[in-house]
């Protein structure tokens, strides 16, 4: 493969425009560019959880995850191409399941926290639900793979899973919401 990237600095988009695989230009507000930013944020703050340190089971779902989410954005820069599959979706459908696994069931609400890795994993799935909105705002102008909005919905829920279980490595515990704090005092 030749150099990608060779020019980094192009003024391209100095106009309020970015530029789609398929060579086309767009506002850079437009409803397709704010799905494939939110796409990259969700890849990037994934990566920062990964930089945090997980478990090596964790490790190696979220990488896979990170590379569907370049293929998610592949399609959302092409038009009418379909890169995410049932695989992928029914992938998410059983780490989900693998992660729940031993989890106890919920009786209340959990709150963001717990370490910083669970802390994260939960930024990181309010990211997946932003960029979930996004491609269905997206998917009311133009014709979506349902799939791919299936592998948010189902992404956000593997992050929030995987936040429990990572709230509870290494002997930690999960902040669940309490709602007699007002009563208690």
């Amino acid at each position: 493969m030749g150099n990608r990237l060779s020019r980094i600095v192009t003024r391209t988009g100095d106009d309020g425009t970015t530029g789609l695989a398929d060579g086309s230009r767009l506002d850079k507000d437009s409803a397709r560019v704010e799905a494939l930013g939110d796409v990259d944020e969700l890849n990037s703050t994934i990566g920062v959880l990964l930089a945090i340190g997980v478990p090596a089971t964790v490790a190696r779902c979220l990488l896979r995850v990170q590379h569907d989410l370049f293929d998610l954005g592949g399609e959302l820069s092409l038009p009418g191409q379909a890169l995410i599959g049932e695989a992928h979706v029914q992938g998410l459908e059983a780490d989900v399941e693998e992660f729940n696994t031993g989890l106890p069931p919920l009786k209340e609400f959990v709150l963001p926290g717990g370490n910083a890795a669970a802390a994260a994993c939960h930024v990181t799935r309010t990211v997946a639900r932003r960029a979930e909105r996004r491609c269905w705002a997206l998917s009311r102008a133009t014709t979506l793979n349902p799939l791919t909005l299936a592998y948010l919905n189902r992404l956000s829920d593997l992050l929030f899973v995987i936040a429990r279980v990572l709230a509870r490595h290494d002997g930690g515990a999960e902040v669940q919401w309490n709602r007699k704090r007002l009563e208690e005092g």
